[in-house]
């Protein structure tokens, strides 16, 4: 069965500037398929401005794993390191992952990654959103206008008069 994701954006272009990046985002995650991905993750919230990605990467060591962090983009690579007896083992049933993977993620502006811890067959990364100082929101002073510039030169009195 199959979804479809035909959705309109075109009022969103109307009344917001810039949304065309988050749209074209939107479009690639509706048509990216949910079942079938590896390795499975989670995507939480830790913070205001933090995030938090686990993989259940099983069967991994720290060193069959690669993070690389791109402008808007984090790629989590997954490759075994050829063993020497992965001739002489003979499995029964394997179930533990031994393939190779890749997983994306894209990033909002700003996203940064901040660590990555390998525990228990998880691989764990923080990422936290750094706006620039001239991104955060600033308060702006609010001038006096010319008549009132002159009235405060003049004096209270010029002031009483006027």
């Amino acid at each position: 069965m199959e979804m479809s994701t035909a959705f309109d954006f075109k009022p969103f272009y109307s009344s917001m500037i810039g949304v065309d990046r988050m749209v074209g985002l939107f479009e690639t995650a509706l048509r990216t398929e949910a079942s079938g991905s590896f390795p499975p993750y989670d995507i939480e919230r830790t913070d205001e401005a933090a995030y938090r990605i686990s993989l259940a990467v099983a069967g991994f060591a720290p060193t069959d794993l690669e993070i690389v962090a791109e402008p808007n983009l984090l790629v989590i690579r997954g490759r075994k390191a050829a063993g020497e007896d992965a001739g002489a083992r003979t499995f029964l049933h394997q179930g533990l992952a031994q393939r190779a993977f890749e997983r994306r993620f894209e990033l909002a502006d700003y996203v940064v990654v901040k660590d990555a811890v390998h525990a228990h067959g998880v691989l764990s990364i923080d990422l936290v959103r750094e706006l620039p100082d001239a991104l955060k929101p600033k308060q702006i002073p609010i001038g006096l206008g010319a008549s009132q510039q002159v009235l405060e030169l003049r004096g209270p009195k010029a002031r009483e008069a006027a």
